[in-house]
């Protein structure tokens, strides 16, 4: 039974990145709602209570059952959890004199505690907070403060209780990754066993086990995610495993021939399916974004339908999805806003009578890659930029046509070559080229022209949850906006993206 630490999310914007700085320690770990705890706790190893948005004293606060965890298990309450264990355990919160948020500094530490271990006093915290702790809950003593705080962290004798009101999963806390370590491998005893060899030979023992002789289909993409799932099905079940690639007119430039290239090269069972006027015909007229994506989506499950009953006896229906998906699925107050459609965890619609598996389903988007580099994955193909499902379409603003699609794919591959040509692929998480709806004058020769304006963007990002724009050097911005506009006809301007996420979203659409 694989060992874990178990997060209760309250809400945190800082959850996943609590069970990311865990697992970089080499320690499997979870997130479950506060209010869905898992009915068997036997593998639980220690439990961390996240953040929250809420106040404890608010009336819909979070309130999960602890009685089974607080003081039978080694337990660290971050921020909200802090409060919450003063305030529902003897203690009194109250909203602060001065709202703490940011940097600080702990000028108090006890060295005796085994959480506090080998930091140093007056080391750097993040502070996030607007109510303070008063006062101690029963049994409880400090054994951290700020200038202004005076219970910055407390312990609850005889309980390996512990408690904190700053972040120590994020980057502006200095010793957060030492204090973690301290919680999960000292204090709970976690063997730190938890890496991508062994991940891949459990989850293909697993798949043997599940799937037996049944046969798989799977969906690839051409990225990280679906490769990956695909190649870990592969080791499992070898050619029971049917990949479909569909080209959807709305791929990168020669997208299509190469990934189906490379995908032989993986001894994969794959079969491309051309389909390009099916999605041209569903889009066409259509400029409202919501209606350009759902049209594709219901074209591309039609298709692989059409192709899935070309297979007998197909049992089972693979899918690339990963643990973001499935935190947000069951996240503590639903699924999140939708600021746009997206795959759902389950993916395609009942008639179908398939049984889903999901490979990849408790790996975060860097643990996938780390994973895809044990299988053995070439650098290029684990390297690839995230490209968004409905593909072009979402980079053409307003209606599609097949010559905006050419226009956009010529200029997208004279960016994308570009920065490989000048070594800075991978310095960019993500880029790609915007079609706007709007024409510009210019000139060129002797004679005016009336053409198309494109937008470069170029973001960094580890997960793509924020965003910053590229500080790409003026003189490839130069040379790339010259290149372009020379040789792609229909384009006569080029303008270059200096949006942050948030405000803006990585995709234009």
């Amino acid at each position: 039974m694989q060992e874990m630490i178990l997060i209760l999310d309250f809400g945190s914007q800082y959850t996943q990145l609590i069970a990311r700085r865990i697992r970089e320690l080499n320690v499997y770990c979870e997130i479950h709602p506060f209010n869905k705890l898992p009915e068997n706790l036997l593998s639980v190893k220690g439990v961390v209570l996240s953040g929250s948005p809420f106040s404890v004293r608010d009336i819909n606060a979070p309130h999960p059952d602890l009685s089974n965890i607080k003081g039978k298990m080694p337990m660290l309450g971050v921020c909200y959890g802090a409060q919450y264990l003063s305030h529902f355990f003897g203690g009194e919160v109250a909203p602060s004199d001065t709202r703490e948020y940011g940097r600080a500094n702990l000028k108090f530490i006890n060295t005796e505690s085994s959480l506090l271990k080998g930091l140093k006093e007056n080391t750097q915290v993040w502070m996030s907070h607007a109510d303070t702790i008063k006062k101690l809950p029963q049994n409880a003593y400090i054994i951290a403060s700020t200038a202004d705080v005076e219970i910055a962290g407390y312990s609850i004798n005889n309980e390996e209780t512990y408690c904190i009101q700053f972040h120590p999963e994020v980057y502006h806390t200095t010793e957060g990754a030492a204090l973690l370590k301290n919680f999960v491998v000292n204090i709970c005893g976690c063997t730190q066993n938890w890496t991508p060899d062994s991940f891949i030979e459990t989850t293909i023992a697993e798949l043997k086990k599940k799937l037996g002789n049944d046969k798989v289909v799977l969906g690839l993409s051409g990225g990280v995610d679906s490769t990956v799932a695909a190649v870990l099905l592969h080791k499992a079940i070898g050619k029971k495993l049917h990949c479909i690639f569909v080209d959807n007119g709305l791929l990168r430039k020669n997208e299509f021939e190469n990934v189906l290239d490379q995908y032989k090269h993986l001894g994969l069972n794959v079969k491309g399916v051309d389909a390009k006027n099916n999605f041209y015909s569903a889009l066409d007229k259509l400029s409202d974004p919501e209606q350009k994506r759902k049209a594709i989506g219901k074209v591309f499950i039609e298709v692989f339908d059409s192709e899935a009953h070309r297979i007998n006896d197909v049992k089972w229906l693979a899918q690339g999805t990963i643990y973001p998906d499935v935190i947000e699925s069951v996240s503590v107050n639903g699924p999140s806003a939708t600021i746009k459609s997206h795959h759902n965890v389950g993916g395609l619609p009942d008639y179908m009578k398939l049984k889903i598996i999901e490979p990849l389903r408790l790996l975060f988007k860097d643990e996938v890659r780390r994973v895809g580099n044990a299988l053995g994955l070439q650098p290029e193909l684990l390297g690839r930029h995230p490209f968004p499902g409905p593909g072009l379409a979402i980079r053409i603003l307003g209606e599609i046509t097949p010559e905006k699609v050419r226009i956009l794919q010529e200029v997208d591959y004279l960016f994308i070559e570009g920065l490989k040509k000048a070594n800075l692929y991978n310095d960019v998480w993500q880029a790609g080229v915007i079609l706007l709806p709007v024409k510009s004058v210019g000139v060129m020769g002797d004679e005016r022209t009336y053409e198309n304006v494109v937008a470069l963007r170029a973001v960094s990002s580890t997960d793509g949850m924020t965003a910053d724009w590229c500080h790409l050097p003026y003189e490839f911005l130069a040379q790339t906006s010259n290149e372009i506009i020379n040789k792609v006809k229909g384009v006569n301007r080029v303008v270059y993206d200096i949006s942050s996420k948030p405000p803006a979203t990585i995709e234009w659409e």
